[in-house]
């Protein structure tokens, strides 16, 4: 399996581990009864629970980006020991990315997501490159 493939998978875990970061305490917070009515009005959540809700959604968000990334350099078979580094860079950044939303850590935040934008344009680009 290429190591950008093995990347997408363990993201994915990330995302299903930012989920039960926020979902537990959320539902601690706001009842079951909340948490599993029909949401016609959004879920008005503070604080850290907010912050980690909002991390989630980001990462929804960058995740469909890497997906496309990683398709493309698989399928096209453009994978490369720069595409494998970028993988794991912005899986890395990810992690790194809900401490910092998490517990407000300004620009720092920032530079986190921006190395792992960094990593999916530089994906992206390499998939484009000639045969």
């Amino acid at each position: 399996m290429p190591v950008e493939l093995k990347v997408l998978a363990l993201a994915g875990l990330l995302q299903v581990v930012q989920f039960f970061l926020m979902a537990i305490p959320a539902n601690k917070v706001l009842g079951t009864k909340v948490t599993a009515g029909p949401r016609d009005e959004p879920l008005e959540v503070g604080g850290k629970i907010g912050r980690l809700n909002r991390a989630l959604n980001n990462h929804f968000e960058s995740l469909i980006l890497f997906t496309i990334a990683t398709v493309v350099l698989v399928v096209g078979e453009r994978t490369s020991a720069l595409t494998a580094v970028a993988a794991w860079s912005y899986l890395v950044a990810r992690i790194f990315y809900i401490p910092a939303y998490l517990y407000h850590i300004q620009y720092v935040r920032s530079i986190i997501w921006g190395i792992g934008f960094l990593a999916i344009i530089v994906m992206l680009v390499a998939s484009l490159r000639p045969a």
